[in-house]
């Protein structure tokens, strides 16, 4: 029975965040993803704030995959991969991850938060050192602090700073180093320097291990993600990512490269261990997006072309945009509150994004972040600059 006074605690701590304008309130949405969403109250707005990348979410292709599955493979494994759980069909999705990024092996988990979660604590040991980026995701954070490696923080994307740690963890005894960052950084859209990373974990004997959550289907010449954009294919270490976001927006992590460090995820890794299998319709769904971006990159074209326009259109209104080469362009504000507030003027204007704040962003760089999709149609984006402007307006931000 909860105490009295645990429940008046919460009901504080709730009262305050709602307050001071920070309650996160959930809107309700009565239709598929796409580039545009019929809210429940029936308005039909523009969405700007998924990451549906590839505007795959609700693709016929994709939603059909899904459905024939159900027949052939069932609707859930009710086990865990080891046990029973492991079909044909999984294998098969994570040996086209595989040959799509150009690793090894690669091991499929729930979600990519599970992949990094399960990651660190099996191949780093007390001896050993892990340097993390500072603007790193919430799930590498929390990987790293399952495992008893010593840490190691550099400033986000800097280059001097990561040499600087990767010789104090040198002078630490460090008996392996892993450096550990974003693909690209989800919260400014900055693509981190994969290449020269890669550079200073040769000078020093490290591994590289990246997140590539916001990359995988669009990034790169034919879409491989970061490491292609950086010229890296074929010699990465170690990535993680995920099904969730541009290959198709479901469900489902991975984790991709070397064989050995595949092989023992799959003997230790816990969240892998002691999760059920990705149900067949995700992992069906998912092997008709790879043989989709495969065959033409019609859909990774669209993005950077729809990206490169709002960018380049939204500069001369007035607003700072974080990031660059990005479907991520944040419309940066600043204050917690004030982002709050511009959110809901967006959506009176026709337009459903969410603003950002601390926690999720350092204080003080409160946002609202756009996602750009291939499925925004040039209208839809001009509607959205428009939306931007009035909002800013009424609200003295420009």
């Amino acid at each position: 029975m909860f105490p009295d006074s645990f429940v008046s605690h919460l009901q504080q701590t709730l009262a305050e965040i709602d307050h001071a304008g920070l309650y996160k309130r959930e809107r309700l949405i009565d239709s598929t993803q796409n580039s545009t969403v019929r809210l429940k109250d029936g308005r039909t707005v523009i969405n700007m704030c998924a990451n549906n990348y590839l505007g795959l979410a609700d693709h016929p292709k994709v939603v059909e995959a899904a459905k024939a599955s159900l027949d052939r493979w069932g609707f859930g494994m009710a086990s865990v991969r080891f046990i029973c759980g492991t079909q044909t069909l999984h294998k098969q999705l994570e040996e086209k991850i595989s040959a799509f990024l150009g690793t090894e092996d690669t091991i499929l988990y729930p979600s990519c938060f599970d992949a990094n979660g399960g990651l660190f604590e099996v191949v780093l040991g007390p001896e050993d050192a892990v340097i993390s980026d500072s603007l790193n995701h919430a799930s590498i954070i929390d990987g790293v602090r399952l495992c008893k490696a010593k840490r190691f923080r550099y400033a986000n994307n800097d280059m001097a700073d990561l040499e600087a740690k990767l010789q104090e963890a040198d002078a630490a005894g460090a008996r392996f180093k892993l450096i550990t960052t974003d693909g690209v950084f989800s919260m400014d859209g900055i693509i981190a320097q994969l290449d020269k990373v890669h550079e200073l974990a040769a000078k020093y004997g490290a591994i590289v291990h990246f997140d590539d959550c916001h990359s995988t289907g669009f990034l790169g010449e034919r879409g491989r993600g970061t490491h292609e954009h950086c010229g890296l294919f074929g010699k990465i270490d170690l990535t993680t990512g995920t099904l969730g976001k541009a290959l198709g927006g479901a469900s489902g992590g991975y984790t991709s490269g070397k064989k050995e460090i595949i092989d023992l995820l799959r003997q230790r890794s816990r969240p892998y261990l002691f999760s059920n299998t990705i149900a067949p319709p995700i992992v069906a769904a998912s092997l008709a997006v790879f043989e989709m971006l495969e065959a033409s990159t019609e859909f990774a074209d669209k993005v950077k072309d729809n990206a490169r326009y709002f960018r380049e259109a939204m500069a001369s209104t007035g607003f700072t945009i974080a990031g660059k080469d990005h479907p991520i362009s944040p419309v940066i504000l600043g204050d917690a509150a004030l982002s709050q507030k511009f959110s809901e003027k967006l959506l009176e204007n026709g337009v459903y994004a969410v603003g950002f704040f601390y926690p999720v962003v350092p204080q003080g760089t409160a946002r609202i972040r756009t996602q750009i999709s291939a499925a925004h149609t040039r209208e839809q984006l001009d509607q959205g600059i428009e939306a931007f402007v009035k909002a800013g307006k009424d609200l003295g931000v420009i």
